[in-house]
């Protein structure tokens, strides 16, 4: 990707202390074949209680913070109603006032009235999982609109006054060819959008599809043509994002802190060391006491000033309604921190600081450079194709 094509969106590279927040929905009028998020169809019944739950672990975890960008994903946000959301941004509103960004996840059968109503509580980003515009394909992946109703939700987001829409679309389904693909991007640039997220099919566990691998094409050609084609539209800023980046998702891959409240949320926290304790707030955690639950089943108990950590809310729904606070732990060694920013870094255009390698690892580099595999730009390391990111990120930490 040139520069030129880079720079014709803005987004920040800073790091300040605001951090982010994720806000998870796990409801959902149908499952995809091949969904593997924390989604439900059978909860419905829940949703009132699913409320009082997130608002009781907010009201925990969050006190002065103040957001720089939120994203409420799924699931299927647009499940929910706009009375759900009125409370919701009821509580957000204190936290939200200089946020640069607020994300909503829809199904493409949503109505006019809900994204008028959801642009005027704030929200200034919406993402369509729109997958295909072809309707036997859309049948095959078992969703449940059609592609008539995802061109008319995104034309109405635009009525409704939305400026930044993404659109979700899947390849390397066994249906896929040039033909229908070419057909899925020439609507697609037809739309008013700002973004693409491209996904290639993954046979995952827990799935409909689990262990059935012909339901994915496997045409590294076909991939890296389709790829090629959304890049003559959008510029590529991560290996499967194109268009105006999206702020939340560069403060996840630059490694901004962000809260995660909601059944199966995650969070990413530095928290001060004091005196043997953990600071972290009402998420307090008594070290020798071992009152909070490891991943590991281990501390790290080296002088740092700083711990950092993801943690997890619990993941099914019914236990999240029992207790909304109770997290497991997974502490993360500054080892863990260098091989995530590079390995995120070179899937995007964010690179990573050449100077958290060791003298082995610069090496390496070095070679990669020649090769004309990456590229280095400010004391910072990038790679030419983001295709190729996990290949270099072992190659690099090896």
């Amino acid at each position: 990707m040139t520069d030129n094509k880079r720079k014709k969106y803005n987004f920040t590279t800073s790091n300040d202390d605001f951090p982010l927040l994720y806000i998870h929905i796990p409801f959902c009028d149908s499952k995809c074949n091949y969904c593997a998020f924390n989604s439900y169809t059978n909860i419905n019944h829940l949703k009132k209680e699913y409320f009082e739950a997130i608002k009781k672990q907010f009201l925990n975890d969050v006190k002065k913070e103040n957001f720089k960008t939120v994203f409420i994903g799924g699931g299927t946000p647009s499940t929910m109603s706009v009375e759900f959301y009125e409370k919701l941004f009821g509580l957000l509103a204190p936290h939200i006032k200089n946020c640069r960004e607020i994300t909503i996840e829809c199904n493409p059968n949503t109505s006019y009235e809900w994204l008028r109503e959801i642009k005027n509580l704030g929200v200034n980003r919406i993402s369509f999982g729109v997958q295909s515009f072809n309707d036997e394909k859309l049948k095959f992946l078992n969703r449940n609109h059609s592609p008539s109703q995802a061109i008319n939700a995104i034309q109405n987001a635009k009525k409704a006054g939305f400026e930044n829409i993404n659109l979700d679309l899947i390849y390397s389904t066994a249906l896929d060819t040039k033909e229908l693909l070419s057909q899925d991007l020439k609507i697609a640039f037809s739309l008013p959008i700002t973004h693409i997220s491209a996904y290639s099919l993954t046979i995952e566990e827990n799935t409909k599809w689990e262990g059935d691998f012909s339901k994915r094409k496997y045409d590294e050609e076909l991939e890296i043509w389709f790829i090629e084609k959304i890049k003559e539209k959008f510029p590529q800023y991560e290996i499967s994002n194109f268009g105006k980046p999206c702020e939340h998702n560069l403060g996840y891959w630059r490694g901004d802190e962000y809260i995660g409240i909601g059944a199966g949320a995650v969070g990413f926290r530095k928290w001060r060391m004091e005196n043997g304790k953990l600071k972290m707030g009402n998420m307090q955690c008594e070290m020798e006491n071992r009152e909070c639950t490891m991943d590991n089943g281990q501390w790290d108990m080296k002088n740092e000033k700083r711990k950092i950590f993801r943690y997890y809310t619990q993941n099914d729904v019914y236990e999240y309604l029992k207790n909304p606070t109770k997290y497991n732990y997974e502490y993360l060694s500054l080892e863990d921190i260098k091989k995530e920013k590079v390995f995120l870094g070179l899937r995007s255009i964010l690179g990573f600081e050449e100077n958290i390698l060791n003298e082995e690892e610069k090496k390496r580099v070095e070679i990669l450079i020649e090769e004309k595999k990456l590229f280095k730009k400010q004391n910072k390391i990038h790679a030419y194709d983001f295709l190729l990111a996990d290949a270099l990120s072992a190659y690099i930490l090896d």
